[in-house]
């Protein structure tokens, strides 16, 4: 077994046939075909159930590709470590909830490059749930998302409690009037979203239960909806008065725990960080 085996079997089981496994690794089907049967051969067990059309992982299978993953990205973090032991390189793979990369990553790229210009950040926005899972399955080195987090296999690292509140046009009325008025609407992102449920959970603390959801993609599209009149939203304190204090809102403070959330680092606890993760995880 050698480190290519572990990246064609990796191959394999992401694209569920041979032949695409070949194409993504730049070989043909048959050295696909004769490195999973060495693998077996060698550990004495079916990795993959094979039928006309694709293969899946047996049980075995799916015990092997967790190591597999964890094999190959410690590998593909030594080779960045080892690549100029004299100075910070590589690259950072950093996942972020849309109003963390609103506020704080602008920030964050600017110091970080202006010190470290030879390591590469790329940045991509999720919700939290899909966050994690790509942390979990080491598509990312570490992502801000918000608390709970439940999987033993991360770690976390605490960043901000944010203050949270409600956002309605300018021309609504007072937002307990709005309230009584019932036949409310709000604005917000799709579920796995971490305001989403704050909100829903104020309004049920209200008597509110029947409501109709506008769901958009972008923080800008919310925004833009609120403020034509098409809904309520929920967002940080500060995303609202440092990029939004010139929109035509009206903010609401949600008092106590409910108006809380807080917004974590996660990583996975069972590999070692390289040191531009260090240097990175410093900056908070």
């Amino acid at each position: 077994m050698n480190s290519n085996d572990l990246k064609i079997f990796e191959a394999v089981a992401t694209h569920g046939n041979f032949t695409k496994a070949a194409e993504a690794m730049f070989t043909v089907q048959s050295n696909v075909t004769a490195r999973i049967k060495s693998l077996e051969e060698e550990f004495n067990v079916q990795l993959f159930k094979r039928t006309s059309r694709t293969v899946e992982l047996t049980s075995a299978g799916e015990i092997f590709i967790q190591y597999c993953k964890r094999l190959n990205h410690l590998t593909e973090t030594l080779k960045k470590e080892l690549s100029d032991v004299h100075k910070l390189s590589g690259s950072l793979k950093i996942g972020c909830i849309e109003t963390t990369m609103a506020l704080k990553v602008p920030g964050v790229i600017q110091e970080f490059t202006d010190k470290y210009p030879d390591v590469m950040l790329s940045f991509k926005a999720d919700n939290s749930n899909n966050l994690i899972n790509d942390v979990l399955n080491y598509r990312l080195d570490a992502a801000f998302v918000a608390a709970p987090i439940t999987a033993p296999e991360l770690g976390v690292h605490l960043i901000k409690e944010e203050k949270l509140a409600i956002a309605t046009a300018a021309n609504y009325p007072d937002l307990s009037e709005y309230i009584k008025k019932g036949q409310i609407k709000i604005v917000v992102f799709d579920v796995g979203c971490s305001y989403r449920p704050k909100l829903e959970d104020w309004l049920k603390n209200q008597g509110i239960f029947n409501y109709q959801c506008t769901v958009m993609n972008t923080l800008e599209g919310i925004v833009n909806f609120v403020e034509a009149g098409i809904g309520i939203t929920i967002m940080p304190e500060d995303l609202f008065s440092q990029m939004y204090y010139n929109r035509k809102l009206k903010t609401y403070r949600i008092e106590g725990e409910a108006g809380v959330l807080t917004t974590l680092m996660a990583y996975r606890n069972d590999l070692p960080q390289s040191n531009a993760m260090k240097v990175f995880m410093s900056l908070f």
